[in-house]
């Protein structure tokens, strides 16, 4: 048998049937088109509405930005010594962060991490960055220098519990000669900035470097 489309058989229908007959036709299947063609248009709108709905959940997502404002407290010390006795004073006082213990603390080191939080050096430099040395594009240089300085063992008690932490970890420092020649430390207390995310272990741990950073930076300014 044909396949007979539906175009067609309409054709076929009306032109078999008398004239009043085909007239009360015409009219209903008018009636039926107006009828069934907004039902498909909005299936078809549903239809187009979940594909885009099921885009946007993968593809199409936009991030979320929140925003806070916290306090800090921020510490300024000034030495009566020159700069680079200050700076000689601090590098003596503060050891170079040893690689080896990143390596073995990546590789899940306990042992050796449980030593050296016993045997190791409460904070230690991990970065010198020359920050006087920029200002020769300003026709001068100078003496700043910036310190990343802290205890990658002291920062995994934070970061355990928030991962966001690892912002502030190590703490920034710097060093630079003011007008008088003499050396001045600037930084933002560890428990301020720790403190945003009102965890109270993490700021345990942020008060014992408030004190460790205090009594290092002293130390070499003294």
């Amino acid at each position: 048998m044909p396949k007979i489309n539906s175009t067609r058989l309409t054709g076929t229908l009306i032109g078999d049937v008398p004239e009043a007959p085909k007239r009360k036709l015409e009219k209903a299947l008018r009636t039926c088109s107006r009828s069934v063609a907004p039902l498909l248009m909005s299936g078809l709108l549903a239809a187009l509405g979940a594909l885009s709905t099921q885009g946007a959940g993968t593809s199409g997502e936009h991030p979320i930005m929140t925003k806070q404002t916290i306090t800090v407290e921020h510490v300024r010390i000034e030495s009566a010594k020159s700069f680079a006795d200050v700076r000689t004073a601090l590098e003596r006082t503060l050891p170079q962060l040893d690689p080896s213990l990143v390596k073995a603390l990546g590789e899940g080191d306990v042992e050796r991490a449980s030593r050296e939080k016993k045997e190791g050096p409460e904070l230690s430099i991990f970065l010198v960055r020359d920050h006087g040395a920029l200002l020769k594009i300003a026709g001068k240089a100078r003496n700043a220098l910036q310190y990343d300085i802290g205890n990658p063992i002291t920062a995994s008690l934070m970061t355990r519990h928030r991962l966001a932490a690892a912002l502030y970890a190590p703490i920034r420092v710097v060093l630079y000669e003011n007008d008088a020649g003499r050396g001045v430390f600037e930084y933002d207390q560890p428990s301020t900035t720790f403190g945003q995310f009102g965890d109270e272990p993490v700021t345990v741990v942020a008060r014992g470097l408030d004190a460790a950073l205090a009594r290092a930076l002293t130390r070499a300014a003294d």
